[in-house]
């Protein structure tokens, strides 16, 4: 994979799949999260699917091109929740975006450490316009549009706690209601402001 240009892709999910895409992009997120992207082949991925390395690459040229598809996939369901939360007004959007970005981060979390720490999704990511646009978007509401540095810092420290919290030892043991209703707690005391 080389590290040129930023990768000219439209906006999430523009690009239909076929029934065989969409089956490569499963068994290939199963993988990463379970191996990182560095650790999963295309003979893993082959394997998963009980089909030829040469079918898989039918499929997707490179494996770049499947790792952007799983990335997509994953940012499509992010990108459903900034669409509902700018959808709302003021502290309500802020509410609704962080309500489903920890549903979303809860319920898929052994594919959120993968994605936040692999070397390769982050230098992907880093020139993936439209997940830099998704970013842009997500801040935007976080802050309600604010630029004080104590709204950045809370809105910059809920963004790395969520995926980090997720995937840490300590909540590895808390079904998924219960975590999730304790970080919902625990982001409302973050943008809480002081007296």
């Amino acid at each position: 994979m080389s590290s040129a240009a930023p990768l000219e892709v439209g906006r999430l999910g523009a690009v239909p799949r076929t029934a065989a895409q969409t089956r490569v992009i499963t068994a290939a997120l199963d993988l990463f999260g379970q191996h990182g992207v560095s650790g999963t082949s295309l003979q893993m991925i082959a394997d998963a699917m009980g089909v030829t390395k040469a079918a898989v690459y039918h499929q997707f040229k490179t494996k770049e091109e499947i790792v952007i598809a799983v990335l997509e996939v994953d940012l499509m369901r992010l990108e459903s929740a900034l669409d509902a939360a700018e959808a709302e007004q003021g502290p309500r959007a802020r509410e609704v975006l962080l309500t489903l970005v920890i549903d979303l981060a809860v319920q898929r979390r052994r594919i959120v450490s993968a994605l936040q720490q692999d070397p390769v999704i982050i230098r992907l990511f880093a020139r993936h316009k439209p997940f830099l646009a998704l970013m842009d978007r997500l801040f935007a509401v976080l802050t309600d549009g604010e630029s004080s540095a104590g709204v950045r810092v809370r809105a910059a420290m809920i963004s790395a706690a969520i995926g980090g919290a997720v995937t840490h030892p300590l909540v590895m043991g808390l079904d998924d209601e219960t975590l999730r209703t304790q970080m919902l707690h625990v982001t409302r005391q973050l943008f809480e402001r002081p007296a």
